[in-house]
């Protein structure tokens, strides 16, 4: 594998970066990337970005947008992993889709492999491993025979609105029994 193609960033600048300079840092970090793709794809259209995912995603090609969604959260929490993998990851699935062909490739399939080991020199991994505990927090807690489970608020209303969970464990229905302490002190 050769050496990653773009430039290694500055760790000790990155965090010392506020919330304005680091969303430049992430456009700056994009457009190195989709120039980098412009020299295998002279016509890639330059993609928008935006900073609004949330869960537990780091980043999103989104098509219909025109463009890549990141969450802000993890990319506070984790500036230069994000910028070295996340950036490189996402703008890969943007130069697959735009090939002859490339709305029908599997999204972590031989294409986007491709892409990842020979233009970004990294290797393909298809997911992160960041906390997700603040990007993704699950307040309300269930409990069944054997155990709690974490709810997010979009289960939790679905669960209030009729919708019947069950451990995978012990099969018994999970019943509501309060919100965790995290989202009580928040």
């Amino acid at each position: 594998m050769m050496a990653p193609a773009l430039p290694d960033p500055d760790t000790a600048r990155l965090d010392a970066l506020e919330r304005e300079a680091l969303h430049r840092a992430l456009l700056d970090r994009v457009e190195a990337a989709w120039q980098l793709c412009r020299e295998v794809h002279p016509a890639l259209p330059r993609p928008a970005v935006w900073l609004d995912l949330r869960g537990k995603s780091a980043g999103q090609a989104h098509f219909g947008r025109g463009g890549l969604r990141f969450n802000p959260v993890l990319y506070e929490e984790n500036r230069r992993a994000f910028l070295v993998e996340v950036v490189p990851h996402e703008m890969a699935h943007w130069l697959v889709h735009h090939l002859e062909d490339g709305g029908r490739a599997r999204p972590h399939g031989r294409e986007w492999q491709t892409v990842m080991r020979r233009l970004f020199g990294l290797p393909p991994s298809t997911t992160h491993r960041f906390d997700t505990g603040r990007a993704s927090p699950a307040p309300y807690r269930y409990h069944c025979a054997c155990r709690e489970h974490d709810f997010t608020a979009r289960r939790h209303a679905l669960a209030r609105r009729g919708s019947r969970y069950r451990c995978r464990h012990c099969a018994q229905t999970l019943v509501y029994c309060g919100r965790s302490a995290f989202e009580k002190t928040v």
